[in-house]
């Protein structure tokens, strides 16, 4: 009976002193990584560095500066929208406050060139406009096109362009800032308006 006790205290305390062994094996360092992420230019902000296995990570802020908790071995991933994936791994000899310069690359895809057109080939293209039948002068255009009241209505009926809208907008939102403070008339109410409506009115009666 004691010969097994025995035995069994072997067993229990090799097993214990196995255990402690290996989580003093996998026990790692905590480490601060800090950096500055950049490309050939400037600072990158917003630039997402993470360790995938662990589910924690960060982003650079303005300055392109990130500082975050790493631990020995582990895997990072550094990506942002435009460049190229990076990735670094924390050696098991680092310093407790480590910090690194990341220089990212920008990932360009060139596409090759797409002509829309409104015909199925470029021959039929060809041949209608081969077939066109503009009326010109002997100047080289269609002097129809330059009648004055054509273009007046052209300019009257043409919607205004994003630049013409915001110059629009821009004057209104300065003549209201200079009378704002301005009494605001109508004229509808003017009776001296009304009196020279009426007289108009009567002098083409007669």
């Amino acid at each position: 009976m004691r010969k097994i006790l025995g035995l069994f205290l072997c067993i229990a305390a090799f097993l214990v002193f196995s255990a402690s062994s290996l989580q003093a094996q996998n026990k790692r360092r905590i480490i601060q990584l800090s950096g500055i992420i950049s490309d050939s230019i400037q600072v990158l902000p917003g630039v997402h560095v993470y360790v995938p296995k662990a589910g924690r990570g960060t982003s650079t802020n303005p300055a392109g500066f990130f500082s975050m908790p790493v631990l020995e071995g582990d895997s990072i991933v550094i990506s942002s929208v435009g460049y190229k994936r990076q990735h670094y791994i924390v050696p098991k000899n680092a310093n407790d406050f480590l910090t690194i310069i990341v220089e990212m690359v920008s990932d360009v895809t060139y596409l090759k060139e797409v002509q829309i057109m409104p015909f199925p080939t470029e021959e039929v293209f060809k041949e209608a406009v081969l077939a066109l039948n503009v009326p010109m002068d002997e100047r080289g255009y269609d002097s129809r096109n330059l009648n004055a009241e054509l273009l007046a209505l052209m300019l009257k009926t043409t919607p205004m362009d994003g630049a013409a809208n915001y110059k629009y907008y821009m004057d209104q939102w300065s003549t209201s800032a200079q009378d704002k403070f301005m009494p605001r008339t109508n004229p509808f109410l003017n009776p001296f308006n009304w009196a020279k409506f009426v007289r108009d009115l009567k002098a083409n009666k007669k």
